[in-house]
């Protein structure tokens, strides 16, 4: 033997056995780090302490000056101030019993509970309302907890489709109405990785330019009573379906049967599903212009039996009269005709921008489409009977409306609506200032109850965070409804509420999060015994109290 190979072998025994030895003693290194940087992270959140630097140190929202805070300017703090401590156990007992409605979609103990500690942390006051940051500041420094609450996010088998179904049956009885309004669109969640599920670089709606980003197609349901999320899809680019992507693919956990949709398809597909089940009453479908480049869109609505209105690029070509056809058939010279065309004597389509100097006399008519926080918001409307081009070819006739700003350079819009001939030109303008609770609904997901704080990877992960944003969002509707009696609330305020009894730990809300299992006599496995959390800390529960077995997850194909 070589002096080369004994020397080697020394060396692969050294190692073993230098690794035996010392292997508890780099794990109980590894875990008390572990939790030291748990415990720091939790000194972070720690109450009435402002999460950042420029944060009021009343309501660890508003962003005033160093030299106000604390003072009694703060609107934040002024509401809270405002709830009794009745008003706090009622918002308590309401998220209660409100989550209660999705007992069934949730079949383990566990599983209800790790909901609602989901839903409370959404709820919260939390600067970063991910999963890490709940379970500091709502449990204590725990790993365990954290990784069971990611677990329940990113692998929890649930009934995904049958809370959709209570959350329809919900908004239906809360905000209801005949003529109510679904709106499409479209908002992006920006990304610095590149290992997310659908990330890719697009067009952000949320930045206005094209980054590194995941998007989503939303419904966004309004009445005159309030509203509320609907349903959402996660918009895949082509790319993911490429060979160079099947890894991520195969990584997020992406099922065989999803394939490539574009936005439009995917809205249809929702609007498509909310007719069928008919549970929520609507009549109308609202979108923006990338949604009205796609002629189908509207046509397929139409088949639905509802009525869009449509916003369209300014380049869009009609024609004023439907022009006639030469059908198929013989020809004068030459071949016959296998496909029908527009006679070659018809005048041309045009561009609806190019109507307003060079087509008809058009009526406009000055209207408030509504009132606005700075004032009632007027606008100008012409409506014209149009047909738009298809395939070269005529295409069903419909609204065309014209809205044009009061401004010094005014802004026009067009819009597109298959409404009958009888719909009166008031309802147009009813719908047309509806466009705006898309965006607060939006804003308020984002900004109060963590829509875009979401640090998973996979496909079932995204749409399961999405899930519980939507009914912390309708709780918060919910609960702003429940106070009609009372002088209204916002949003924010409903959520400053509720956090509130959050913070208090509130009888109904004390006790929300689950103690991850622990060994009989023994501590956590995997760490030292920790020291109790300052909140939600006297709850332990193992799934052998109710005789259940864990529920198994089958791995997902390779698409």
């Amino acid at each position: 033997m070589s002096a080369q190979f004994i020397a080697r072998q020394l060396s692969i025994t050294t190692t073993f056995c230098m690794t035996t030895t010392f292997r508890p003693l780099l794990r109980r290194f590894e875990n008390s780090t572990k939790l030291m940087n748990s415990q720091r992270r939790l000194r972070q959140y720690t109450p009435r302490q402002p999460l950042n630097k420029g944060v009021c140190h009343e309501c660890f929202i508003c962003t005033d000056p160093p030299s106000t805070f604390g003072s009694a300017t703060c609107q934040w703090a002024a509401t809270v101030a405002a709830f009794t401590p009745a008003d706090i156990d009622a918002s308590a007992e309401e998220l209660i019993a409100f989550h209660q409605l999705f007992q069934e979609c949730f079949p383990r103990r566990e599983q209800r509970q790790w909901s609602l500690f989901y839903l409370c942390g959404q709820l919260s006051n939390l600067e970063r309302k991910t999963i890490e940051p709940m379970v500091l500041g709502l449990h204590g420094a725990d790993p365990n907890a954290v990784r069971a609450a990611q677990r329940f996010i990113t692998e929890s088998p649930w009934d995904r489709a049958r809370l959709s179904e209570i959350q329809h049956a919900v908004i239906a009885a809360d905000l209801g109405e005949s003529d109510a309004v679904v709106i499409v669109d479209g908002s992006g969640f920006p990304k610095q990785g590149e290992n997310s599920i659908g990330v890719a670089p697009q067009y952000c709606n949320h930045l206005g330019k094209v980054a590194n980003c995941q998007e989503g197609v939303f419904l966004v349901y309004v009445s005159s009573r309030g509203y509320a999320f609907l349903d959402e899809r996660l918009y895949l680019p082509a790319c993911w379906f490429t060979e160079a992507y099947r890894a991520r693919r195969r990584a997020c956990h992406l099922p065989m049967e999803v394939h490539f949709q574009t936005e439009p398809h995917l809205a249809l597909e929702m609007i498509t599903a909310l007719v069928q089940q008919a549970v929520i009453p609507f009549q109308w479908v609202t979108a923006d212009a990338s949604y009205g480049k796609n002629l189908d869109f509207l046509e397929e609505i139409g088949r639905l039996g509802k009525w869009a209105f449509i916003e369209i690029p300014s380049d869009t070509r009609v024609w004023l009269h439907t022009p006639p056809l030469d059908l198929p058939g013989p020809g004068l010279l030459g071949r016959p005709r296998v496909h029908p065309r527009v006679v070659r004597t018809a005048p041309p389509p045009q561009a609806v921008r190019n109507l307003l100097a060079h087509g008809p006399h058009l009526t406009w008519i000055r209207q408030t489409i509504k009132e606005g926080s700075k004032g009632p918001l007027i606008a100008e409307f012409a409506f014209l009977r149009v047909t738009p081009v298809r395939d070269t070819l005529p295409a069903s006739r419909v609204w065309l409306i014209l809205q044009r700003t009061l401004s010094p350079r005014p802004e026009i819009k067009f819009y597109f609506s298959n409404a009958p001939t009888t719909c009166p030109c008031s309802e147009f303008i009813r719908v047309s200032g509806l466009r705006w609770p898309v965006e607060t609904t939006l804003k308020e997901g984002k900004g109060q109850v963590g829509m875009d704080q979401n640090e998973t990877r996979t496909w079932l992960a995204w749409h399961h965070h999405l899930s519980h944003v939507f009914l912390a969002h309708l709780f918060l509707m919910h609960l702003r409804l429940r106070w009609s009696d009372r002088p209204a609330l916002t949003t924010a305020q409903a959520r400053l509420l509720i956090a509130q009894a959050i913070a208090e730990e509130v009888w109904p809300l004390r006790n929300v999060c689950p103690s991850p299992r622990r060994r009989r006599g023994g501590p956590v496995r995997g760490h030292p015994a920790l020291s109790p959390a300052p909140q939600l800390r006297d709850l332990s529960i193992t799934s052998e109290a109710d005789g259940e077995t864990p529920a198994a997850v089958s791995p997902v194909p390779e698409p």
